[in-house]
């Protein structure tokens, strides 16, 4: 690649990626997205068939995004005539059940639908989970299709004129000036006026020494895929928390029905450690072995003995909130923390507003770390 010029250029090619270039290239904006790996590679956070579209937030700024993003999946869908978003509904339950009335107060205000059922009810509905406690269900909740939503945010910058570029790994990042940056790739050197980084494990990487970041922790996480028995009925996506007798539990439980593939559940942000440049992809055994447990007990539509393992990255930030900030002509979206895949078009639009000069939402400003 020889030296290029350009307005903007975006590093990382995921979900938040391509859904800045998207917003950015919407807006007129002249884009090149840079993504280090194939299409539909699996070494990151953004890959697989299914993504829980969890609308249970309390949070009055996650709410507002939950609202504008389910808009906006909408309206990806218009433009790309891919199918990115199935409505099938998600279940909260156990715990005292507390944060349920928080969620479900937060979401009425914002007019999004919930009801609260006992027991027997959610039982009767889904007899594939197992229920023994009031149940909070979110009917415009549902599933989101990861591979299909990434592929259809790039083919919709590509239509409003982004560059997408495979293939092109970002080594180095240098700041010359308030309107220039300079990219060190390995096929060459680029130039922006503005550069938009969301590379997931790789952001302390990257951007040691050119923005301040917060510690970024990244873990490999090790949902399965359940065999679903044949009676098993409707499945909605599901969040669980244990009570006070599942002090065997890493975490509460998520998962969600993968067509073809399974009921996919997993602890949440529990991982090892690793470094992105040297992962197993296999799963912790004795997490593994805990999983399956969960399964026996609490899912009773699925074969806890047939189970497939699979592998994704969380980066997590000291609070488990995003970070989207600009740092100078620098644009950072990192931290993600394992539950910002059903928020990604309205970060998306929040990245753009950022390279586009407005400020940080305050909940995701870097500077929100700098006491720490």
């Amino acid at each position: 690649m020889s030296v290029v010029d350009t307005e903007v250029v975006v590093v990382g090619g995921g979900a938040m990626g391509s859904a800045a270039a998207w917003r950015l290239a919407a807006r007129g904006h002249e884009v090149t997205l840079l993504e280090r790996f194939e299409p539909g590679h699996r070494h990151g956070a953004s890959h697989g068939a299914s993504r829980n579209f969890n609308l249970a937030y309390a949070e009055p700024s996650h709410v507002s995004m939950l609202v504008e993003s389910r808009r906006a999946w909408r309206e990806l869908e218009a433009e790309t005539g891919a199918s990115v978003l199935d409505e099938v509904g998600l279940v909260n339950h156990g715990g005292d059940g507390a944060v349920d009335d928080e969620v479900h107060a937060a979401l009425a205000s914002a007019g999004v639908p919930g009801e609260f059922l006992p027991a027997e009810e959610a039982g009767r509905r889904w007899p594939g989970i197992r229920f023994d406690g009031r149940v909070l269900h979110l009917p415009t909740a549902g599933r989101l299709h990861a591979d299909a939503a990434v592929r259809a945010l790039q083919q919709a910058a590509i239509a409003h004129g982004a560059r997408v570029r495979h293939r092109v790994p970002v080594r180095g990042i240098r700041v010359e000036g308030p309107d220039r940056v300079h990219l060190e790739t390995e096929r060459g050197t680029m130039t922006a006026r503005r550069v938009v980084v969301a590379v997931g494990g790789w952001t302390s990487k990257l951007l040691g020494g050119v923005v301040e970041l917060p510690r970024l922790v990244v873990t490999q996480e090790q949902p399965a895929h359940f065999a679903v028995r044949p009676d098993a009925g409707a499945w909605p996506g599901f969040n669980h928390r244990p009570g006070p007798s599942d002090d065997w539990w890493y975490s509460p439980v998520y998962g969600m029905l993968t067509p073809g593939e399974g009921v996919k559940a997993g602890w949440h942000g529990v991982g090892p450690v690793v470094d992105p440049d040297r992962r197993d992809h296999l799963a912790e055994p004795v997490q593994f072995a805990a999983l399956r447990r969960y399964a026996r007990e609490w899912l009773p539509g699925v074969d806890a003995e047939v189970a497939t393992p699979i592998s994704c990255t969380y980066t997590t930030t000291p609070d488990a909130v995003f970070v989207l900030d600009s740092a100078g002509p620098v644009t950072v979206a990192a931290g993600f923390s394992g539950h910002g895949f059903k928020f990604t078009p309205a970060v998306g639009r929040i990245l753009a507003d950022l390279v586009d000069g407005r400020p940080a939402p305050g909940v995701f400003a870097l500077r929100r770390f700098a006491s720490a």
